[in-house]
């Protein structure tokens, strides 16, 4: 991996091809046109040409529990590694390489993070018989290249989703699937993350967001019904949405907009609840339009501190009046969680609902032992889960922002 030899062109820069140019440039040449199910065995051997072996590629499942093995000629195909309590799922969660030597090999098995953007995809994990920086520089860009190809063909193939799906999924659920946006985005600036419950069978919750320059536009959505009804109005409500974020428009008619096309498609009787949020992420201030939806928490320093309560219209549907927008401006580092009515109506038979109360205690009890943003929300939605007997009559969803404040150019150079 040295550069020895190398010659200065006329203006003194070396345009020379080292060896990791070499392999990264032969996989992503080689990818353009490959099939779906040759990207593994490509990716197999090209890190054999480092000297690694027994590499496994491991996708997270809908549910969030588990990183299942994708199959394929010359993959190690094992079992399902849990992300809670394993090496491949501290790499996952943590967004670093995990190291772990192998006893009386001398070898280490690397689990590194599959990262697409900041999208989390899941965990690569190679053996190698000795490892030293230039292999781990290497071998970190090469998972990153190989999470962008997965994204990149997952869009015609079904190979990944079939890999990722550990339970059968309803037409419901795999319509709110395709609807979604990556369930985490990181800049230096903001970051987001999100989860669905119950996976398999959601229907009418969705979220969706989008940072267009300084702004990041955010909706929460909760359909009315459940089934194939509740998940054919989020598709309406969640096109609406961003047929009218993408025009420019202020929330106010983005929540008129939305109105007319769930009025106009389904009748006076049929509702959508919104939260719909924008945040200028240069100077922390939020605005929102609240439409029958739960009050988000305000989350500083660990803790929950406050609700963001606000004026509430007609939920989206029913023809309500043009809505408050209501602002408030955050500090650096302040959260806001903000979920689906499912998650604190919840109950078991014969017993009461779960409420906020409960919610705010687990959320703070989380936030004392976990910081990342996707590692909050993935514990909060599990042992909120498991609080509630282990299922979810009702759709239920956890969207979480922070926003950190500062100048995007300065902290994009922090380490």
């Amino acid at each position: 991996m040295t550069n020895a030899g190398r010659k200065p062109d006329r203006l003194g820069v070396d345009r020379s091809e080292g060896f990791g140019e070499r392999l990264l440039g032969v996989l992503l040449d080689r990818a353009h046109e490959m099939p779906p199910e040759l990207i593994a065995p490509l990716v197999a051997e090209e890190v054999a040409r480092v000297g690694g072996r027994e590499v496994s590629i491991l996708l997270q499942d809908y549910e969030q529990v588990l990183l299942v093995p994708l199959p394929g000629r010359r993959l190690r195909v094992g079992g399902p590694e849990p992300v809670e309590n394993s090496p491949a799922g501290e790499a996952f969660l943590s967004h670093r390489t995990v190291e772990v030597p192998e006893e009386g090999t001398g070898s280490v098995r690397m689990y590194l993070p599959l990262l697409d953007g900041s999208d989390q995809i899941g965990a690569m994990a190679v053996t190698m018989d000795s490892v030293d920086d230039d292999d781990r520089r290497l071998l970190r860009r090469l998972a990153g290249l190989v999470a962008d190809m997965i994204v990149t063909k997952d869009a015609y193939t079904d190979q990944f989703f079939q890999a990722r799906r550990s339970s059968p999924m309803s037409v419901a659920a795999e319509i709110q699937w395709s609807l979604l946006p990556p369930l985490t985005m990181t800049v230096p600036q903001v970051e987001v993350a999100g989860i669905l419950e119950p996976a398999y069978d959601v229907a009418g919750d969705s979220f969706d967001y989008a940072l267009n320059g300084d702004v990041l536009h955010m909706a929460m959505l909760d359909a009315m019904g459940h089934g194939l009804d509740a998940a054919t109005m989020a598709t309406v409500a969640v096109g609406a949405y961003r047929h009218t974020r993408r025009a420019h428009t202020d929330l106010s008619q983005v929540y008129a907009f939305m109105d007319r096309a769930i009025n106009e498609q389904f009748g006076h009787d049929h509702f959508v609840t919104a939260q719909i949020m924008i945040l200028d992420i240069t100077s922390g201030r939020l605005q929102w339009v609240n439409a029958g939806h739960p009050a988000p928490l305000l989350i500083r320093d660990r803790a929950v501190v406050d609700r963001l309560e606000s004026p509430t219209t007609l939920p989206v549907g029913f023809g309500g009046e043009e809505p408050v927008v209501s602002e408030r401006t955050l500090r650096p580092g302040d959260r806001l969680l903000c979920f689906t009515d499912g998650l604190i109506e919840e109950h078991q038979a014969g017993g009461a609902q779960f409420g906020e109360d409960q919610l705010i205690e687990w959320t703070d009890r989380i936030l004392h032992g976990r910081t990342q943003i996707r590692a909050v929300v993935r514990a909060l939605s599990h042992a909120l889960k498991q609080e509630r007997g282990g299922t979810t009559t009702d759709d239920a969803t956890i969207f979480l922002v922070e926003w950190r404040g500062g100048d995007a150019d300065h902290l994009a150079t922090l380490d």
